[in-house]
Protein backbone atom coordinates (compact mmCIF):
# COMPACT_ATOMS: atom_id res chain seq x y z
CA UNK A 1 0.00 0.00 0.00
CA UNK A 2 1.17 3.48 -1.10
CA UNK A 3 2.11 5.47 1.54
CA UNK A 4 -0.03 8.73 2.04
CA UNK A 5 2.36 12.18 1.45
CA UNK A 6 1.15 16.12 2.15
CA UNK A 7 2.69 19.07 1.99
CA UNK A 8 5.07 20.50 4.37
CA UNK A 9 7.99 22.76 5.38
CA UNK A 10 10.97 20.92 6.13
CA UNK A 11 14.65 21.66 7.17
CA UNK A 12 17.35 19.29 5.13
CA UNK A 13 20.37 21.63 7.16
CA UNK A 14 20.69 24.26 9.48
CA UNK A 15 20.37 27.60 8.45
CA UNK A 16 18.59 31.32 7.83
CA UNK A 17 15.07 31.21 6.57
CA UNK A 18 16.42 29.85 3.26
CA UNK A 19 16.78 26.51 4.33
CA UNK A 20 12.79 26.32 5.09
CA UNK A 21 11.53 23.96 2.37
CA UNK A 22 7.85 23.34 1.10
CA UNK A 23 7.86 19.87 0.19
CA UNK A 24 6.17 16.15 -0.36
CA UNK A 25 6.34 14.33 3.27
CA UNK A 26 5.02 11.29 4.37
CA UNK A 27 1.70 11.83 6.41
CA UNK A 28 1.98 10.69 10.11
CA UNK A 29 0.84 7.59 11.18
CA UNK A 30 -1.27 7.24 14.03
CA UNK A 31 0.23 5.73 17.18
CA UNK A 32 -1.89 4.99 20.76
CA UNK A 33 -3.14 7.99 22.31
CA UNK A 34 -2.67 10.22 18.86
CA UNK A 35 -5.09 11.93 17.27
CA UNK A 36 -4.52 12.80 13.24
CA UNK A 37 -5.38 16.37 12.93
CA UNK A 38 -5.69 18.12 9.45
CA UNK A 39 -3.93 21.64 9.90
CA UNK A 40 -5.80 25.09 9.31
CA UNK A 41 -3.01 26.90 11.08
CA UNK A 42 0.46 27.20 12.56
CA UNK A 43 1.39 29.46 14.95
CA UNK A 44 5.31 30.60 14.50
CA UNK A 45 7.34 31.08 17.75
CA UNK A 46 10.77 31.39 18.82
CA UNK A 47 11.57 27.42 19.00
CA UNK A 48 10.85 26.94 15.43
CA UNK A 49 14.09 29.45 14.91
CA UNK A 50 16.14 28.01 16.98
CA UNK A 51 15.21 24.30 15.97
CA UNK A 52 15.96 25.70 12.42
CA UNK A 53 19.46 27.56 13.25
CA UNK A 54 20.57 24.47 15.16
CA UNK A 55 20.13 25.59 18.96
CA UNK A 56 22.95 27.59 18.54
CA UNK A 57 21.70 29.97 21.48
CA UNK A 58 21.81 26.89 23.97
CA UNK A 59 24.79 25.42 25.55
CA UNK A 60 26.45 22.46 24.00
CA UNK A 61 25.56 19.83 26.49
CA UNK A 62 21.55 21.20 25.80
CA UNK A 63 21.11 21.19 22.31
CA UNK A 64 19.03 18.12 21.15
CA UNK A 65 20.38 15.77 18.11
CA UNK A 66 18.52 16.57 15.37
CA UNK A 67 18.23 13.82 12.49
CA UNK A 68 16.96 15.43 8.52
CA UNK A 69 14.80 15.84 7.27
CA UNK A 70 12.75 17.80 10.03
CA UNK A 71 9.58 19.65 9.93
CA UNK A 72 9.36 22.44 12.56
CA UNK A 73 6.48 24.20 14.55
CA UNK A 74 4.62 23.12 17.98
CA UNK A 75 1.65 25.44 17.53
CA UNK A 76 -1.90 23.96 15.79
CA UNK A 77 -5.30 24.70 14.98
CA UNK A 78 -6.79 22.01 12.88
CA UNK A 79 -9.88 19.48 12.81
CA UNK A 80 -9.48 15.96 13.66
CA UNK A 81 -9.03 13.47 10.35
CA UNK A 82 -8.76 10.09 12.87
CA UNK A 83 -8.18 8.99 16.04
CA UNK A 84 -6.36 5.88 17.40
CA UNK A 85 -8.24 3.13 18.99
CA UNK A 86 -8.14 3.88 22.66
CA UNK A 87 -8.29 7.54 22.29
CA UNK A 88 -12.20 8.29 23.71
CA UNK A 89 -12.54 12.25 24.48
CA UNK A 90 -12.25 13.52 21.25
CA UNK A 91 -14.15 12.36 17.56
CA UNK A 92 -13.50 12.77 13.65
CA UNK A 93 -14.66 16.56 12.93
CA UNK A 94 -13.99 18.02 15.90
CA UNK A 95 -12.20 21.44 15.25
CA UNK A 96 -9.51 21.32 18.27
CA UNK A 97 -5.91 23.42 18.73
CA UNK A 98 -2.78 22.25 20.39
CA UNK A 99 1.30 23.26 21.40
CA UNK A 100 2.49 19.39 19.98
CA UNK A 101 5.43 17.51 22.08
CA UNK A 102 7.21 20.57 24.16
CA UNK A 103 9.41 20.28 24.95
CA UNK A 104 9.83 16.46 24.73
CA UNK A 105 9.87 17.43 20.68
CA UNK A 106 12.72 19.94 20.57
CA UNK A 107 14.97 18.01 17.96
CA UNK A 108 11.78 18.32 15.44
CA UNK A 109 9.23 15.96 16.84
CA UNK A 110 6.46 18.17 17.13
CA UNK A 111 5.93 18.75 13.11
CA UNK A 112 3.57 21.19 12.76
CA UNK A 113 4.36 22.94 10.00
CA UNK A 114 2.32 20.47 7.27
CA UNK A 115 -1.06 19.98 6.36
CA UNK A 116 -1.30 16.94 8.85
CA UNK A 117 0.01 16.29 12.06
CA UNK A 118 -0.15 13.39 15.09
CA UNK A 119 -1.11 15.02 18.39
CA UNK A 120 -0.88 13.10 21.81
CA UNK A 121 -4.74 13.69 23.07
CA UNK A 122 -3.42 14.53 26.70
CA UNK A 123 -1.85 17.92 24.68
CA UNK A 124 -5.35 18.54 22.98
CA UNK A 125 -8.31 20.70 23.51
CA UNK A 126 -11.02 21.68 21.42
CA UNK A 127 -10.77 24.91 19.92
CA UNK A 128 -12.46 27.75 21.21
CA UNK A 129 -15.82 28.18 19.39
CA UNK A 130 -15.84 32.25 19.68
CA UNK A 131 -12.01 32.31 17.27
CA UNK A 132 -10.96 31.00 13.92
CA UNK A 133 -8.22 28.69 13.56
CA UNK A 134 -5.76 31.47 12.76
CA UNK A 135 -5.81 33.18 16.20
CA UNK A 136 -6.23 29.33 17.93
CA UNK A 137 -3.18 28.75 16.57
CA UNK A 138 -1.82 31.30 17.71
CA UNK A 139 -2.63 30.82 21.36
CA UNK A 140 -0.96 27.96 22.57
CA UNK A 141 2.87 28.58 23.36
CA UNK A 142 2.58 31.96 23.90
CA UNK A 143 -0.09 31.56 26.38
CA UNK A 144 0.50 28.99 27.99
CA UNK A 145 4.13 30.40 28.72
CA UNK A 146 2.43 33.16 30.28
CA UNK A 147 -0.26 30.68 32.47
CA UNK A 148 2.34 28.33 33.53
CA UNK A 149 4.62 31.63 34.43
CA UNK A 150 1.96 33.16 36.45
CA UNK A 151 -1.12 31.38 37.13
CA UNK A 152 -0.72 27.70 37.61
CA UNK A 153 2.74 25.65 36.78
CA UNK A 154 0.28 22.29 35.90
CA UNK A 155 2.85 19.85 36.10
CA UNK A 156 5.54 18.69 39.12
CA UNK A 157 8.51 17.99 35.96
CA UNK A 158 11.56 19.14 37.07
CA UNK A 159 12.73 22.42 36.44
CA UNK A 160 16.15 22.56 33.66
CA UNK A 161 16.65 25.85 34.40
CA UNK A 162 16.69 26.24 38.46
CA UNK A 163 17.35 23.92 41.08
CA UNK A 164 13.77 24.81 42.31
CA UNK A 165 10.14 24.78 40.92
CA UNK A 166 8.69 27.51 39.97
CA UNK A 167 5.69 29.11 41.23
CA UNK A 168 3.55 31.30 40.51
CA UNK A 169 2.84 34.68 42.85
CA UNK A 170 -0.54 36.17 44.07
CA UNK A 171 -1.39 39.17 41.71
CA UNK A 172 -4.80 40.43 42.84
CA UNK A 173 -4.31 44.06 43.93
CA UNK A 174 -0.68 43.68 43.05
CA UNK A 175 1.40 46.28 40.23
CA UNK A 176 3.04 44.13 37.62
CA UNK A 177 5.46 45.13 35.14
CA UNK A 178 5.43 43.31 31.34
CA UNK A 179 8.36 44.09 29.36
CA UNK A 180 8.14 43.16 25.82
CA UNK A 181 4.11 43.52 26.13
CA UNK A 182 3.72 43.64 22.77
CA UNK A 183 5.22 40.36 21.54
CA UNK A 184 3.45 37.03 21.78
CA UNK A 185 4.05 36.16 25.72
CA UNK A 186 4.06 39.72 26.56
CA UNK A 187 0.54 40.63 25.40
CA UNK A 188 -1.15 37.41 26.84
CA UNK A 189 0.65 37.99 30.70
CA UNK A 190 -0.59 41.69 30.22
CA UNK A 191 -4.24 40.63 29.73
CA UNK A 192 -3.81 37.69 32.28
CA UNK A 193 -2.78 40.49 34.91
CA UNK A 194 -5.48 42.23 34.37
CA UNK A 195 -7.45 39.43 34.75
CA UNK A 196 -6.41 38.33 37.94
CA UNK A 197 -6.65 42.28 39.41
CA UNK A 198 -3.56 43.85 38.94
CA UNK A 199 -2.49 46.79 37.89
CA UNK A 200 0.05 46.60 34.87
CA UNK A 201 2.90 48.79 33.63
CA UNK A 202 3.19 47.88 29.94
CA UNK A 203 6.89 48.57 28.17
CA UNK A 204 7.05 47.92 24.80
CA UNK A 205 8.22 50.85 21.68
CA UNK A 206 5.81 53.66 21.41
CA UNK A 207 3.97 52.56 18.07
CA UNK A 208 1.91 49.71 20.39
CA UNK A 209 0.74 51.82 22.68
CA UNK A 210 -2.54 51.98 21.88
CA UNK A 211 -2.63 48.41 21.26
CA UNK A 212 -1.25 47.63 24.97
CA UNK A 213 -4.28 49.88 26.10
CA UNK A 214 -7.04 48.35 24.51
CA UNK A 215 -5.92 44.95 25.97
CA UNK A 216 -5.81 46.99 29.26
CA UNK A 217 -2.65 48.76 30.69
CA UNK A 218 -2.61 51.15 32.90
CA UNK A 219 1.03 52.66 32.40
CA UNK A 220 3.15 52.35 29.27
CA UNK A 221 6.59 52.93 28.63
CA UNK A 222 8.04 53.47 25.75
CA UNK A 223 11.34 51.67 26.09
CA UNK A 224 12.81 53.63 23.09
CA UNK A 225 12.37 57.22 24.83
CA UNK A 226 12.77 56.23 28.59
CA UNK A 227 14.42 53.15 30.41
CA UNK A 228 11.78 51.47 32.55
CA UNK A 229 14.69 50.49 35.56
CA UNK A 230 15.51 54.31 35.89
CA UNK A 231 11.42 55.94 36.87
CA UNK A 232 9.49 52.44 38.10
CA UNK A 233 10.32 51.59 41.89
CA UNK A 234 7.99 49.18 44.32
CA UNK A 235 7.01 46.94 41.67
CA UNK A 236 5.22 43.57 42.64
CA UNK A 237 6.20 40.92 39.79
CA UNK A 238 8.08 41.62 36.68
CA UNK A 239 7.21 39.66 33.88
CA UNK A 240 10.55 39.82 31.52
CA UNK A 241 8.85 38.34 27.74
CA UNK A 242 12.45 39.45 26.77
CA UNK A 243 14.71 38.27 29.03
CA UNK A 244 18.24 37.52 28.13
CA UNK A 245 21.50 38.53 29.84
CA UNK A 246 20.33 42.08 30.60
CA UNK A 247 17.06 40.78 32.66
CA UNK A 248 18.69 41.52 36.11
CA UNK A 249 18.34 45.82 35.45
CA UNK A 250 14.60 45.02 36.58
CA UNK A 251 15.85 43.94 40.26
CA UNK A 252 15.78 47.77 40.79
CA UNK A 253 12.03 48.62 40.00
CA UNK A 254 11.04 45.58 42.49
CA UNK A 255 10.30 46.01 45.98
CA UNK A 256 11.32 44.14 48.73
CA UNK A 257 9.61 40.19 48.41
CA UNK A 258 8.98 41.51 44.89
CA UNK A 259 9.53 38.84 41.98
CA UNK A 260 11.21 38.96 38.64
CA UNK A 261 10.59 36.27 36.23
CA UNK A 262 12.03 35.93 33.08
CA UNK A 263 10.48 34.29 30.14
CA UNK A 264 14.39 33.53 28.67
CA UNK A 265 16.45 33.46 31.37
CA UNK A 266 19.61 32.07 29.54
CA UNK A 267 22.83 34.90 30.60
CA UNK A 268 21.12 36.18 33.87
CA UNK A 269 23.89 36.66 36.32
CA UNK A 270 22.00 38.90 38.84
CA UNK A 271 21.39 36.42 41.58
CA UNK A 272 23.74 37.86 44.17
CA UNK A 273 22.31 41.45 43.74
CA UNK A 274 18.49 40.08 43.71
CA UNK A 275 19.37 37.99 47.29
CA UNK A 276 20.79 41.23 48.96
CA UNK A 277 17.46 43.47 47.18
CA UNK A 278 15.34 40.16 48.58
CA UNK A 279 13.74 39.63 45.20
CA UNK A 280 12.99 36.51 43.81
CA UNK A 281 14.16 35.28 40.30
CA UNK A 282 12.19 32.64 38.58
CA UNK A 283 11.63 30.55 35.43
CA UNK A 284 10.31 27.83 33.96
CA UNK A 285 9.79 26.09 30.77
CA UNK A 286 6.40 25.64 29.08
CA UNK A 287 4.93 21.92 28.55
CA UNK A 288 2.26 20.88 26.95
CA UNK A 289 -0.77 20.45 28.67
CA UNK A 290 -4.12 19.59 26.88
CA UNK A 291 -6.27 20.49 30.04
CA UNK A 292 -4.69 24.07 30.89
CA UNK A 293 -5.74 24.59 27.27
CA UNK A 294 -9.17 23.75 27.58
CA UNK A 295 -9.14 26.54 30.38
CA UNK A 296 -7.68 28.56 28.76
CA UNK A 297 -9.93 28.32 25.98
CA UNK A 298 -13.38 29.50 27.93
CA UNK A 299 -11.60 32.87 28.81
CA UNK A 300 -10.30 32.73 24.66
CA UNK A 301 -14.14 31.83 23.99
CA UNK A 302 -16.09 34.88 25.59
CA UNK A 303 -13.01 37.36 25.01
CA UNK A 304 -11.55 37.39 27.87
CA UNK A 305 -8.35 37.05 26.66
CA UNK A 306 -7.74 38.80 22.88
CA UNK A 307 -5.41 37.22 21.02
CA UNK A 308 -3.43 39.68 18.44
CA UNK A 309 -1.98 38.82 15.58
CA UNK A 310 1.17 40.16 13.76
CA UNK A 311 0.42 38.90 10.27
CA UNK A 312 0.03 35.71 8.31
CA UNK A 313 1.56 34.00 5.75
CA UNK A 314 1.01 30.69 3.39
CA UNK A 315 2.48 27.75 4.50
CA UNK A 316 4.58 27.75 1.15
CA UNK A 317 5.91 31.12 2.66
CA UNK A 318 7.35 29.78 5.88
CA UNK A 319 10.39 31.64 4.59
CA UNK A 320 9.25 34.66 4.26
CA UNK A 321 7.54 34.48 7.94
CA UNK A 322 10.98 33.58 9.52
CA UNK A 323 12.23 36.84 7.96
CA UNK A 324 9.42 38.72 9.62
CA UNK A 325 9.89 37.33 12.85
CA UNK A 326 13.67 37.94 12.37
CA UNK A 327 13.03 41.70 11.81
CA UNK A 328 11.68 42.35 15.38
CA UNK A 329 9.40 44.49 16.95
CA UNK A 330 6.49 41.91 16.62
CA UNK A 331 2.59 43.24 17.34
CA UNK A 332 1.16 39.42 18.91
CA UNK A 333 1.69 36.72 16.54
CA UNK A 334 3.04 35.31 13.12
CA UNK A 335 1.06 32.80 11.90
CA UNK A 336 1.18 29.92 8.80
CA UNK A 337 -2.21 29.38 6.87
CA UNK A 338 -2.67 25.61 5.42
CA UNK A 339 -4.83 24.48 2.95
CA UNK A 340 -4.85 20.22 4.03
CA UNK A 341 -6.41 19.85 0.35
CA UNK A 342 -4.07 18.80 -1.59
CA UNK A 343 -2.90 15.44 -0.13
CA UNK A 344 -3.05 11.93 -1.62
Amino acid sequence: MATKTMKAVRLHAFGGPEVLRYEDAARPELQPGEVLVRVRAAGINPPDWYLREGYKMLPAEWQPRVSFPVIPGTDVSGVIEALADDVADFAVGDDVYAMVRFPSGLAGDSQAYAEYVSVPASELARKPAGIDHVHAAAAPMSLLTAWQFMIALGHDAPNPLQPHQHAPVPLAGKTVLVNGAAGGVGHFALQLAKWQGARVIAVASGRHEALLRELGADQFIDYTTTAAEDVVRDVDLVIDAVGGPHTGRFLRTLKRGGALFPVFPLGYSGAEEAERLGVTVSSTQVRSNGAQLAEIGRLLDAGTIRVAIDSTFALADAGRAHERAASGHLRGKIVLTVDSGGTT
